[in-house]
């Protein structure tokens, strides 16, 4: 006959037992959706940095047809290509997406469309330039590609909502750091952007 004493231990073992295989089910279960998000977002920025570099690769057929305007800007072509230069030194891997990161990394991504966007402002004050049908393609590509920054960043920061939002809720958080699942950073409003440069044509 089991005892008093007897029947508590064995009931306490079996809840201990029972809530151990519980806790390393949620676990899993959480390692695996983790994992998943965590593949949708560096997927995501694979395609944003592909829009980016495209960007980057339009940006010495621009310069060199640029060069050919009489008296353009040398200044607004300097910066472009030095923010240029700079952008394409800040490079992150999928693994290396922390908030501090990304931030770096827009910064000087931005550099570059405030650049394009004096060139191409300052642009208008030379007709032959606008005139020139390899000059207009190029505009017409930088502008797509720019288009295409933009719907790329926002899928990004929609992916990375959703598995920071799962990465922070609970009893997610409990298992994420140990499993090596960090909060990512976001794109923010880019400010250079949505204001248009000042260009002075006197």
């Amino acid at each position: 006959m089991v005892t008093t004493p007897s029947l508590s231990i064995f009931k306490r073992l079996l809840f201990y037992v029972v809530g151990t295989v519980v806790l390393l089910s949620q676990s899993s279960c959480g390692y695996n959706t983790m994992n998943e998000l965590d593949q949708k977002v560096q997927a995501q920025w694979a395609n944003v940095q592909n829009s980016y570099q495209r960007r980057s690769d339009l940006i010495p057929n621009l310069v060199n047809t640029v060069k050919g305007a009489a008296n353009f800007e040398k200044s607004t072509l300097t910066q472009v290509i030095e923010a240029r230069a700079k952008a394409s030194s800040v490079q992150l891997s999928a693994d290396q997406l922390t908030p501090e990161n990304i931030k770096r990394f827009q910064e000087a991504q931005s550099q570059v469309s405030a650049g394009l966007g004096r060139l191409l402002a300052v642009s208008e004050a030379y007709p032959d330039l606008k005139a020139n049908a390899n000059f207009q393609e190029l505009q017409a590509q930088i502008e797509g590609t720019e288009n295409r920054i933009n719907v790329e960043r926002q899928k990004f920061n929609d992916v990375t909502r959703e598995y920071n939002t799962y990465v922070r809720s609970f009893p997610n958080n409990l298992f994420a750091g140990i499993f090596g699942f960090k909060q990512k950073g976001y794109f923010e409003a880019d400010a250079a952007a949505q204001k248009a440069p000042s260009v002075n044509f006197e």
